[in-house]
């Protein structure tokens, strides 16, 4: 006699796969369609909007590790690799970023952008850079790594080939962005636009393009007390990043306290998300945790998510630079 308890236990599982991958298989476009996220956002500038790009003067390598919803089997993990400098030669700076984001097993995305930035002196205190980017992207479907009804046996369970071979493998495109950010030694705003050719990515016959996303930042940094220095003293740095793209608008307001060698952060977005950071200097490099949180019912299935960043400021010869830097936030 069949133990109907036993393949109850052993299909579950499976069935919790299968209901994944429709999920995946009816979705996936949705899923191409919008952009990769990070919590760290200055840790990461460039992919925040292109006009960063050798904002810091001397040479930064940067690298941003996100694992979102840990609390579910490997869906999204995000890495990204940058690099940026300034060039006066130029009157600017360039940078390049790699990217890779993945979805479960099944779907990647992988971005290679290049990006310039011209800066104007507007003034003594206020210098004003607009960044172009280009970037060449791909994504990748391995249906192998899903299961579908079709493949169950009643008895042996995953046992046949699926017939849902529909999709194509992989598909590539080019896309372009840019932006400007205006900047002193305390007060910063930024506007970019990314995506603005608004790609086709579906792996469908159907149309799914990329919409552009808009994104404003804002930011300043205030001494605590009323020296003009800001070595070794506590500051203060408050923060508003909206974005929207396509249908969906997003709102982080945050804050950081830095002190020395040492950053604490916390943000709040959209629907009960917060995310705490902790950042600390180490010589030439900077290293930031960042942990994230939502206090909906969501956070019961999906728990929070853990952001690793390092980032590394290589020294340079400024004696005769006339590029003013960017100073904090960095995390």
């Amino acid at each position: 006699m069949l133990n109907f308890n036993n393949i109850y236990y052993l299909l579950t599982p499976n069935y919790l796969k299968i209901i994944f991958s429709l999920c995946i298989s009816l979705q996936f476009q949705i899923a191409f369609c919008q952009d990769a996220e990070f919590t760290q956002f200055y840790s990461n500038p460039i992919y925040l909007n292109p006009a960063f790009a050798g904002t810091n003067n001397c040479p930064r390598l940067s690298t941003n590790h996100r694992s979102q919803w840990t609390g579910l089997p490997e869906i999204f993990n995000t890495t990204s690799f940058c690099y940026d400098q300034n060039i006066s030669k130029i009157h600017g700076g360039f940078g390049f970023m790699l990217l890779s984001d993945r979805l479960n097993n099944s779907i990647q995305n992988n971005r290679i952008s290049g990006m310039y930035s011209y800066q104007i002196k507007i003034s003594e205190k206020i210098r004003l850079r607009a960044g172009l980017e280009a970037t060449i992207w791909q994504n990748k479907f391995d249906q192998s790594q899903l299961t579908f009804v079709d493949m169950i046996d009643p008895i042996r369970g995953f046992v046949y080939s699926t017939a849902n071979n529909t999709l194509n493998n992989s598909k590539n495109g080019i896309d372009f962005s840019s932006g400007v950010l205006a900047y002193s030694e305390r007060f910063f705003i930024g506007f970019s636009t990314h995506h603005l050719t608004e790609p086709q990515q579906s792996l469908h016959d159907e149309e799914s393009k990329l919409e552009r996303k808009y994104s404003l930042n804002i930011g300043c940094h205030i001494p605590v007390d009323n020296q003009n220095s800001f070595k070794d003293k506590w500051i203060i740095s408050p923060n508003i990043i909206f974005k929207k793209q396509g249908l969906n608008e997003q709102l982080n307001i945050g804050i950081y306290g830095e002190k020395g060698a040492y950053v604490l952060g916390l943000w709040y977005r959209d629907n009960q998300n917060y995310a705490f950071l902790v950042g600390a200097k180490v010589g030439l490099i900077k290293i930031g945790y960042s942990y994230d949180i939502n206090l909906s019912r969501l956070y019961l299935a999906s728990s929070g998510s853990h952001e690793v960043s390092i980032q590394i400021n290589f020294q340079c010869d400024n004696k005769n630079s006339t590029i003013q830097s960017f100073s904090c936030p960095s995390f």
